[in-house]
């Protein structure tokens, strides 16, 4: 694979994905658009940042698997990073607008409650996850130092709970196609993140100085 058609699948299965979420979420929904509340349309960045997200793994697995340079998909990255971040952001900020709104306070006690008892766990591996994402905006200032590549696999273990938290909470994953889909993202994002780190270890190995017998 050459880098423009990485760069060109990259924008391809990207666009997908977000045309799949919308029309998931739309059909949940029976295309009532008007007059549609936070509870309802919250769901919809949950279902857009996961789906990003997704793209993220694969394109960097697909990268490193036909040594390409990341630099081919810098603007890619940087583009959808930002899309992410603010579907991050609308995802569990709707809902905690619109709870307070009602009268029941403010997070992380209103969404815990607004859920059953058996679910609240979900709730608290979204919390979790949602502050990993958060520290991961840092990258910027910190991804040169020593540290920060615990940082990353914080991140790399967040999008995982998030499969869990998504599948237990989300109200377009109980049943349909779209569960299906979903099946296929964690199978494709699991197998990515895998390989991203197989292939980190192999190249440490092979950077590890030999010592010299005296």
């Amino acid at each position: 694979m050459k880098s423009k058609q990485l760069l060109t699948l990259a924008w391809g299965i990207t666009t997908l994905s977000v045309i799949l979420a919308i029309f998931a979420w739309g059909q949940g929904n029976s295309w009532e658009i008007i007059g549609i509340s936070s509870y309802q349309l919250f769901p919809l960045f949950g279902l857009l940042a996961f789906s990003l997200m997704w793209g993220h793994y694969v394109m960097s697995a697909l990268r490193i698997r036909f040594g390409i340079d990341k630099t081919v998909l810098k603007t890619y990255f940087e583009t959808t990073s930002l899309a992410v971040l603010g579907a991050i952001l609308l995802h569990p900020g709707l809902l905690a607008w619109q709870l307070w709104r009602d009268g029941l306070g403010l997070p992380p006690s209103s969404e815990l409650n607004f859920v059953a008892s058996s679910l609240k766990g979900a709730v608290i591996l979204g919390m979790l996850s949602l502050t990993m994402f958060l520290v991961y905006e840092f990258r910027r200032l910190y991804q040169d130092k020593m540290w920060w590549k615990y940082v990353q696999l914080a991140s790399d273990v967040a999008i995982l709970l998030i499969v869990i938290h998504s599948l237990r909470l989300g109200s377009n994953l109980q049943a349909g196609w779209f569960k299906s889909v979903w099946f296929l993202y964690t199978i494709t994002l699991l197998g990515s993140i895998i390989y991203i780190y197989s292939n980190k270890l192999k190249n440490s190995k092979k950077h590890k100085p030999t010592l010299v017998k005296p």
